[in-house]
């Protein structure tokens, strides 16, 4: 995990997770982007975010991540991210 991005991150056994929730635009992108810009970083990345991050999507698509949307805690919005080998 790269530190010095904002939000929260962990490991856990499913993959690495990253709470966004409390950022203000443009942080949530700078976080995940950055976190997934990391030469190592393989999937699956949880993120956990208060709003669809309808921006992000281009961003991901360009760098070959590919994300589902799937049930979270009530207002939250929760993707898995994946890059299809």
């Amino acid at each position: 995990m790269k530190s010095g991005l904002p939000g929260r991150h962990w490991q856990d056994k499913d993959g690495l997770h990253i709470d966004v929730r409390s950022l203000s635009p443009p942080q949530p992108m700078v976080a995940i982007l950055g976190q997934l810009d990391q030469p190592d970083q393989q999937g699956p990345v949880t993120v956990h975010h208060d709003r669809e991050p309808i921006y992000l999507y281009p961003e991901l698509a360009e760098r070959g991540w590919t994300w589902k949307l799937v049930a979270g805690e009530i207002g939250e919005v929760r993707l898995i991210l994946s890059r299809p080998s």
